[in-house]
């Protein structure tokens, strides 16, 4: 009965004694491994996509990269790690030392003592191959790749960039983020019967343009749908893509002209235009670069755009005979339009009326309450955010600026 007692102390603080272990890899981002000040061989575990491969006689070289940073990590490992499948494109796991780097060329690196191939790829198959500059319009057939070169990864950070930026000047002045319906011709999840969004001739029309377009050139405006609890209030509603605010609109500076004004200037150029420019017609992009170029290529605004072009709720200038409303676009060099606005019409009369002449005063009531409960002046405006993307990168086609674009022939995702 005693030894037996004495055993079982004995296995007791056996089994409670601390047995020796190596320390567990720390699982680093490229991020955070290429921004370590004190590499001094701490085994650290890194995940990731080669983007490049060099084998020599004694020597392995990889560059891995997992997003979080543009600049991808050396991986440094003798020559028994070199394999087939460890191809440009492959996604990987990598333990191993991260110590200082004897190159100049980075600040540390990886010294590698296991590498995991977790993912394997067909080099010769991948559509970006390694070395190579790839068009912008090659890289657009592969919507769903392209973030993987540099290129897009740059673009998409500068988008992050710019989005971050935006939020924080408004939150910082006060307002507030909402996010308002989108139109879909999803059924989201099962979420409710699909019915169709018709496009309404005269009095809707630019505001539905505004509210479906993203690529407004490729829309199909006729065959779009939203989804139940998506009904929205028009005016406060949001362009896919575009970010819109209702604020009020301050006088706009000494650099613009008037609609009637911008008209006269495109009548008196000696430059063919596809479209020949009248009043009372819209301003095509042509147009709105030629504008640009005109007062010295830079920013410019227009405003006082004819009633007849814009949606009924901006405001009418009672300025007869060429009734217009009190409207302006911000043009900029490249692009044409970036920001569009309008003082809205508050007044209760004015609405009543325009809704009556087109037999719309019962459907839309809703509206007219806006205003007979407490309205107030007020204003707002859209600004297309791809479109100032394109403006601050100097990128021509919208659909580089859009992480999944779609358009015309291709709805790839």
């Amino acid at each position: 009965m005693f030894g037996a007692r004495c055993l079982l102390r004995i296995l007791r603080s056996c089994s409670s004694a601390p047995c020796p272990r190596h320390n567990p890899a720390v699982r680093l981002s490229v991020r955070d491994a290429l921004g370590a000040q004190n590499a001094s061989g701490e085994r650290v575990k890194v995940q990731g996509w080669i983007r490049s491969v060099r084998s020599q006689k004694e020597v392995l070289f990889l560059h891995v990269n997992d997003g979080s940073s543009l600049e991808s990590l050396q991986v440094v490992g003798d020559s028994s790690f070199d394999s087939r499948e460890l191809t440009f494109g492959c996604s990987l796991e990598v333990q191993g030392q991260l110590v200082k780097s004897p190159s100049k060329r980075q600040n540390v690196e990886l010294k590698a003592e296991k590498i995991e191939v977790v993912g394997n790829c067909d080099a010769k198959a991948f559509p970006f191959k390694y070395k190579e500059r790839h068009p912008l319009e090659y890289m657009r057939q592969y919507p769903h790749l392209r973030c993987r070169t540099n290129v897009l990864g740059a673009i998409l950070r500068v988008r992050s960039e710019a989005t971050a930026a935006i939020h924080s000047f408004f939150k910082d002045s006060g307002f507030v983020h909402i996010h308002t319906p989108i139109i879909t011709s999803n059924d989201c999840e099962g979420a409710g019967e699909l019915f169709q969004v018709e496009v309404m001739e005269g009095l809707f029309k630019t505001a539905t343009v505004m509210v479906l377009s993203n690529c407004s050139e490729d829309v199909d405006l006729c065959h779009k749908f939203i989804a139940p609890g998506q009904k929205d209030i028009l005016e406060h509603m949001l362009k896919n893509n575009f970010l819109i605010l209702c604020i009020c609109l301050p006088h706009p500076p000494d650099l613009s002209i008037s609609y009637t004004e911008a008209v006269e200037i495109l009548k008196q150029s000696s430059q063919i235009f596809t479209f020949t420019p009248e009043w009372g017609v819209d301003l095509h992009a042509e147009h709105e670069k030629y504008l640009v170029k005109h007062c010295g290529n830079i920013p410019v605004f227009v405003i006082n755009y004819p009633l007849e072009l814009k949606p009924f709720y901006m405001r009418d200038n009672e300025d007869g005979p060429q009734q217009t409303v009190a409207a302006v676009d911000l043009l900029v060099p490249g692009v044409g339009e970036l920001f569009g606005g309008s003082l809205r019409e508050e007044r209760y009369h004015f609405l009543a009326q325009r809704l009556a002449r087109s037999g719309l005063t019962e459907a839309y009531q809703w509206y007219l309450d806006l205003r007979r409960f407490g309205s107030v002046p007020h204003g707002g405006f859209g600004m297309g955010f791809e479109r100032y993307l394109q403006c601050i990168l100097g990128i021509q086609n919208i659909k580089d600026v859009i992480p999944f674009p779609r358009f015309t022939h291709s709805c790839l995702l």
